[in-house]
């Protein structure tokens, strides 16, 4: 650093800024704030209907939409404007109505769409009342567990991946599985390792009556409401365990479904699956879609992934024995190293959305 005539430091002339970059990250910020602050009326929009009934009843006038609703006219009106700048809502000039295209109700309003994106905004809740603790981690190196965390990420974890395990696990990925749907159709045992509230075991077990299903997971409030989402299905059960001791065996199918990365110890898990197999049995795998290197994931959906990792995924793993710490965006060559340290030495790729990868692991 420079100094003046007294001795002390001169201030250095400031680089000069691009104007094409700055303005085109300017832009990028806008974007983001609006981002933002318009995630939480998504949420509030799902939670009063307002989506629904765009979808059954529209295209509606701010009034009629406040009618339909049981709300407040000029609430309405303001939550429709913004939806209409975001792009979630369309507006007809002329009549001063606001309706859902077919692919804005497909994204927003239709729960059995494969593509309903809600869930994932519900998650945000938990983002931002869990920030402090997330803030002393990263000060500390210490986790913060997965049952630390506000409710609202367990409910909005599993809106979130629910339309895709129903989109695309009996039609694609489980028949990408060598032989595993024709046992299945026979008669079979499956364990979900991680299954949260089960949704995924759930899909299963209802497609497969003559199979047995064990949901597993570590966290005492999922598997509640799993049971209770369960009731009625007389081949499913939950059962509160860790991946690395659960109880059972003989299992002709193990599945994990985003959570093998969320694990302290997930070479452990792999361990203890590989050993409660049996004969011929299989693995399948379900782990966000990432490429091994950095450069790779450097895009929407590897976005998503790395944000949602940094909040929740390698907190969690930190937060548990061993702490290895994988993140969404393992890769499939860091993933596949875990699996065969476990001992299921046989590996492959099954099947893929832009979503996820799916591994077929055996022993």
């Amino acid at each position: 650093m420079q100094t003046d005539m007294t001795g002390g430091p001169q201030p250095q002339p400031s680089p000069a800024l691009d104007e094409t970059k700055l303005h085109a990250l300017m832009g990028l910020m806008v974007n983001e704030l609006g981002a933002a602050q318009n995630a939480a009326l998504v949420i509030i929009g799902d939670e009063l209907g307002f989506y629904a009934a765009l979808a059954d009843k529209g295209p509606l006038t701010s009034d009629a939409l406040a009618k339909a609703t049981g709300t407040h006219e000029r609430y309405v009106r303001e939550w429709l404007s913004a939806q209409t700048a975001s792009g979630f809502v369309t507006y007809e000039a002329e009549s001063r109505r606001f309706g859902l295209s077919p692919e804005q109700a497909a994204v927003l309003a239709d729960a059995d769409s494969p593509v309903n994106m809600a869930g994932g905004f519900f998650a945000l809740v938990s983002t931002y009342a869990d920030r402090p603790k997330l803030v002393e981690a990263f000060r500390t190196g210490r986790g913060v567990c997965w049952t630390e965390h506000c409710n609202c990420l367990f409910c909005g974890t599993d809106r979130f991946f629910r339309p895709g395990y129903k989109g695309n696990l009996l039609s694609s990925w489980l028949p990408a599985l060598d032989g595993v749907v024709e046992k299945l159709e026979r008669g079979a045992r499956v364990a979900d390792i991680g299954c949260g509230f089960g949704s995924s075991t759930m899909i299963m077990a209802e497609a497969f009556p003559n199979s047995e299903f064990i949901g597993y997971d570590f966290h005492d409030a999922s598997v509640e409401a799993a049971r209770e989402k369960g009731r009625g299905l007389s081949n499913l059960r939950f059962e509160l365990a860790r991946a690395q001791d659960y109880a059972g065996g003989d299992f002709d199918l193990v599945t994990l479904f985003d959570a093998l990365h969320d694990m302290g110890d997930p070479v452990g898990a792999a361990r203890h699956i590989a050993g409660t197999l049996a004969p011929g049995g299989k693995v399948m795998l379900v782990e966000p879609m990432a490429g091994d290197a950095l450069e790779e994931n450097l895009h929407p959906v590897g976005r998503i992934f790395y944000a949602c990792s940094t909040n929740f995924c390698v907190p969690a793993s930190l937060g548990q024995e061993v702490g290895a710490a994988l993140g969404a965006q393992a890769g499939q060559k860091r993933l596949e190293a875990v699996l065969r340290e476990g001992g299921l030495t046989k590996v492959r790729r099954a099947a893929e959305t832009p979503f996820n990868m799916v591994l077929e692991a055996a022993v």
